[in-house]
């Protein structure tokens, strides 16, 4: 068990490509037993500080636990403690569901390697579909049978990278009840997601931004951390007027929703005085809200500095 409760525990990490910082001092605890969920746009450094945490890339600068293991020092022994899911489908599209469990058991040198296969496909609910090639599966069934892969050598944390990025509705929700159930059972799930509805589902957040982590937290810290205030704008013709409503000095973001305006602000007294010629139009109506995690996750972005300028 990691040290004090944690599954990961770095300091400092810090990963870079010739001039460029792709992670620039990383620091984060994530909790033994907890869903995490990592978030940030496409390019802000998710991807190479997971692999750092799970030992297949060594940082620059930094120092950490994974799994009270040392991130520098004993990265093989992390990697066969962890499970990794990548982005991309790497498993043989010419080789069965089974066929493709079998083979990586074989090539790890699990023991009870037939215990194991038979175990991951009733779990996953793939037992039936056991003989079907890889190539023919939709994204959703692909998307299990990789989790199945890498919770094959019975992994105490699971770093899951963009699992569901393709994947339809009901297919993602039944990824996510299965990623409760394995909390459940005291694994360790490190996340991450693009999908806000995703990220409500997480007991904690990050939010990196330009390889710096910007903000972390429960989704309920992370919306009143920020000191965002959001209104609600409706009535005939609202949404046209959504572009002059975004030149106000008050206003930080405007988000159309069907025929609504979601407005936010980081003051609630100007974001008023500005919005009050528009409570007076006819019909149009103004009401307060808290500001949506989109919009927390957007003001943290906006306030991060661009390592690449």
């Amino acid at each position: 068990m990691a040290a004090d409760g944690f599954a990961i525990d770095v300091q400092g990490l810090t990963k870079r490509y010739g001039e460029r910082t792709v992670v620039d001092h990383l620091s984060m605890q994530v909790k033994r037993g907890e869903i995490y969920g990592f978030l940030g746009p496409n390019g802000s450094g998710k991807t190479t500080s997971i692999r750092m945490m799970c030992g297949l890339l060594t940082p620059d600068e930094g120092s950490g636990h994974t799994l009270g293991l040392d991130v520098v020092r004993e990265a093989p022994q992390i990697k066969r403690r962890v499970g990794y899911m990548t982005q991309r489908f790497g498993l043989y599209e010419d080789l069965s569901i089974r066929e493709n469990l079998e083979f990586i058991a074989r090539v790890y040198e699990m023991d009870r390697r037939r215990e194991r296969v038979d175990a991951s496909l009733e779990k996953l609910g793939l037992r039936t579909r056991q003989q079907q090639l890889a190539g023919r599966l939709s994204g959703g069934w692909k998307q299990r049978l990789a989790l199945a892969a890498c919770m094959l050598h019975e992994p105490e944390l699971l770093l899951l990278d963009e699992p569901t990025a393709g994947v339809d509705p009901n297919a993602r929700r039944d990824f996510w009840n299965e990623i409760h159930e394995l909390a459940s059972r005291g694994i360790t799930v490190l996340v991450s997601t693009h999908y806000m509805d995703e990220a409500e589902r997480c007991h904690r957040l990050g939010y990196i931004a330009y390889g710096k982590l910007v903000g972390h937290g429960t989704p309920a810290e992370l919306q009143a951390s920020t000191g965002l205030v959001a209104r609600v704008l409706s009535g005939d013709g609202v949404t046209a007027a959504a572009h002059e409503i975004e030149q106000l000095p008050a206003v930080s973001t405007v988000t159309r929703l069907g025929n609504e305006l979601r407005v936010t602000g980081e003051v609630a007294a100007p974001l008023d005085e500005a919005l009050k010629p528009y409570r007076e139009r006819s019909g149009w109506r103004i009401a307060e809200s808290d500001p949506s995690l989109e919009e927390v996750f957007i003001h943290l972005s906006r306030q991060a500095a661009d390592n690449m300028a």
